[in-house]
């Protein structure tokens, strides 16, 4: 463990680092050099059982704790995540393959999120409500609902983390966090800041294990109020199945996308193949807005491809800070050999290979960035969520036509639109089946409602509307005597 580039870390649960009850550790890799740079404990059924009941105690203390005393803890937290912003975004880098540019994202995304949520929660002051008789008077009031479990992608390691933490401290309810086994370091990493601040016990718990022994019992508990997740449209299925056998509970789950990127012939295209291909090699394809599919219109689809492909091949592969790579490898083997599965897949189905399609060296998962052209908008592989740096370009004819092909899937996450016709973006904005509708650009912020709808999720994270997951509104009703 000394030759490790992290050491080893430990689960965090009930405000203090400990090991796994049965001894086991877990090796984290660096996608971008195959080789391990960690080890984490690796919790068991009793570990998760004590994650429980621990968190079931911080919760009755963090939920009773005055707002004021509540938001100084997040701020102290908030300032120690800031304290150690070189050794978290690092940790990225090494367990994502993530370029160094890209781990600011991270980390501004937990500590606006800290920062965000306790402004917000100010204002969940009670609602009256009118009695039309005059007879009583009512109002709502917002209570803290209880344990949240949190289920994390490996994508964004403290984006998503943060996405959870804040709005749950904040609301006053105690947190168990699942990270992905493979992005698990800054995660346990958040738990050693937990530890050092001294942070209250209970309210934050960390760990990381098996589906058998961490994901199912923390699903079939009675004691979590919530279960959120971001990740995939499977995974969110099956915690929902597991989590309801048990007690009614509420869920927040961000799930998978199938993005239409949606160019019309007096779009930008410069501006187009910018953001297109910005999306698609930021965090190596590896976003859950990401778009899969790109409609373009056949009057300017040559000009689109070639710039797209220009775009792709310049830019710079490769791991580490020294190098100043613009995109990095995918996160695991099992991403590389399912974005190679599907370039095969697309190539079978018809398309046409414009650049890339192939992995990249002998070490790490890397994958060249690539443009496929497909004349068949009814192609099976338009429907799997790529997950890669993979742009799938099909032509179009018509608005009507463009606007099927888009809502034809089971996704509603994101999607994209460029015109410069007014009428046709309103059109479209009120037409596209999803949770967040682009035209003629891209934004994201922790104050912006980020969700999707049909397979893509229940809830939102971000924005103040994500708060109403954490809080209980009760009705009081009082006789005016």
């Amino acid at each position: 463990m000394k030759d490790l580039k992290f050491g080893h870390k430990q689960l965090y649960l009930g405000g203090s680092l400990r090991e796994s009850s049965g001894g086991e550790v877990f090796s984290v890799v660096c996608p971008g050099t195959e080789e391990p740079i960690a080890t984490i404990s690796w919790a068991n059924r009793q570990d998760t059982e004590t994650a429980l009941q621990l968190a079931q105690e911080g919760f009755e203390y963090w939920s009773l704790l005055p707002l004021e005393e509540r938001l100084e803890w997040i701020a102290r937290l908030r300032n120690a995540i800031l304290a150690k912003a070189e050794l978290l975004r690092e940790s990225i880098m090494f367990e994502m393959g993530k370029v160094w540019e890209g781990t600011s994202e991270d980390l501004e995304s937990i500590t606006d999120s800290l920062a965000f949520y306790s402004e917000e929660i100010k204002n969940r002051t009670d609602i009256p409500i009118a009695d039309r008789e005059g007879t009583h008077e009512h109002y709502m009031v917002s209570q803290p609902l209880g344990v949240v479990v949190a289920f994390l992608a490996y994508n964004f390691p403290l984006l998503n983390l943060g996405f959870k933490l804040g709005p749950a401290l904040a609301s006053g309810c105690s947190i168990i966090i699942k990270p992905s086994e493979f992005s698990p370091l800054s995660a346990y990493l958040i738990g050693e800041i937990c530890a050092e601040i001294g942070f209250p016990n209970g309210v934050v718990n960390i760990l990381c294990g098996d589906v058998a022994q961490v994901g199912i019992p923390l699903c079939e508990s009675t004691i979590p109020k919530l279960v959120t997740m971001i990740g995939s449209t499977e995974t969110a299925q099956k915690l929902i199945a597991q989590s309801s056998r048990s007690s009614i509970k509420r869920y927040s789950m961000e799930c998978g996308g199938n993005a239409p990127f949606i160019v019309f012939e007096d779009a930008d295209l410069e501006l187009a193949m910018n953001i297109g291909a910005a999306l698609k090699t930021g965090n190596s394809g590896q976003i859950c807005v990401a778009p899969n599919r790109f409609f373009v219109h056949q009057s300017v689809f040559d000009r689109f491809a070639e710039g797209l492909v220009e775009r792709f091949e310049a830019t710079a592969v490769g791991f580490g800070r020294e190098n100043s790579p613009q995109m990095g490898p995918l996160a695991n083997r099992a991403s590389l050999e399912k974005v190679a599965g599907i370039v095969e897949e697309a190539v079978a189905q018809g398309g046409k290979l414009r650049c890339g399609g192939e992995k990249i060296g002998r070490k790490g998962y890397f994958f060249q960035p690539t443009v496929i052209v497909l004349d068949d908008p009814g192609a099976e592989v338009l429907q799997k969520e790529i997950f890669g740096p993979v742009a799938i370009l099909v032509p179009f004819e018509n608005q009507e036509e463009v606007l099927k092909l888009a809502n034809n899937t089971h996704a509603g996450l994101a999607s994209y639109v460029f015109s410069k016709d007014e009428a046709r973006l309103g059109y479209f904005a009120e037409k596209l089946e999803f949770g967040e509708v682009h035209l003629n650009g891209v934004k994201f912020g922790i104050y912006l409602p980020h969700g999707g709808i049909k397979n893509s999720g229940i809830g939102v994270d971000c924005s103040s509307f994500a708060l109403d997951d954490y809080l209980v509104r009760k009705r009081v009703t009082r006789a005016l005597v």
